[in-house]
């Protein structure tokens, strides 16, 4: 896809419209807010707000936030998967979408993700925005497609500085540091703007079929309902069920 080359000032303008796009709306980090989010607990514990997102080796955080959108478990906090890879498919109007996840590299996250999946949290949910302009973005995870629904609880960012969200990316959506809980969004062509501000847990890549999968639904654009110039999708884009492999 052909790209325009933008000037500083056009890039600082990308920067803005990345984090209200990928905010989880109603949390305040970008201008789409539309109401209060459901406040973390006082006394939250260390952990959920490291860096790291890991209270020690093996062991995840997840702080309790508001009513899940869908009913729903949280994650087992103890006995995590730090090793190895894990493939989940998304079953999606447009085809099969394959995610594989680095437990050795973001261990929290991908604990979060399956523990949803496989309670079928994330089956027959709609994509809720997509990003055509500037960044390139198929934002999901919201049950109530909304932009507002969460799994109850967050958890800590994982990131290294280094994040690079180029096409096939898969990276979570949040509302500030430490804020994570189910919406995620797949990358379907290089947003490097995004790369100005690493604030998004990067925890798994499409391969090159589920890529293509992507950007065939997100060809047929949006309808621009949001004050960014974002919206919904004009394809269905749903989720009709995750499984593993």
């Amino acid at each position: 896809m052909p790209r325009t080359p933008y000037s500083r000032p056009a890039r600082a303008g990308l920067a803005c419209l990345a984090l209200a796009v990928l905010a989880v709306a109603g949390c305040g980090r970008g201008p789409l807010a539309d109401q209060a989010a459901p406040p973390s607990p006082s006394g939250a514990s260390t952990a959920a707000s490291t860096p790291s997102g890991s209270a020690s080796p093996g062991s995840c955080a997840y702080t309790p936030a508001g009513e899940p959108a869908k009913p729903v478990d949280p994650p087992p906090t103890t006995d995590v998967p730090t090793t190895g890879e894990v493939t989940f498919t998304l079953a999606m109007t447009g085809g099969p979408v394959k995610i594989t996840m680095d437990r050795s590299k973001t261990p929290c996250t991908v604990n979060s993700f399956a523990s949803l999946a496989t309670q079928g949290y994330f089956d027959g949910t709609r994509c809720h925005r997509l990003a055509d302009s500037g960044i390139f973005v198929l934002q999901c995870g919201d049950p109530t497609g909304s932009g507002t629904g969460g799994p109850g609880y967050t958890f800590a960012d994982e990131l290294n500085g280094k994040e690079s969200y180029k096409r096939g990316v898969v990276a979570m959506a949040n509302a500030g540091p430490g804020t994570n809980g189910s919406q995620f969004f797949l990358v379907w062509d290089d947003s490097t703007s995004l790369d100005q501000q690493p604030n998004y847990t990067i925890f798994g890549r499409m391969d090159a079929g589920s890529r293509d999968v992507v950007a065939q639904m997100a060809g047929e654009g949006q309808d621009g309902s949001n004050p960014d110039g974002t919206g919904k999708p004009n394809n269905p884009s749903e989720i009709t069920k995750v499984t593993q492999g």
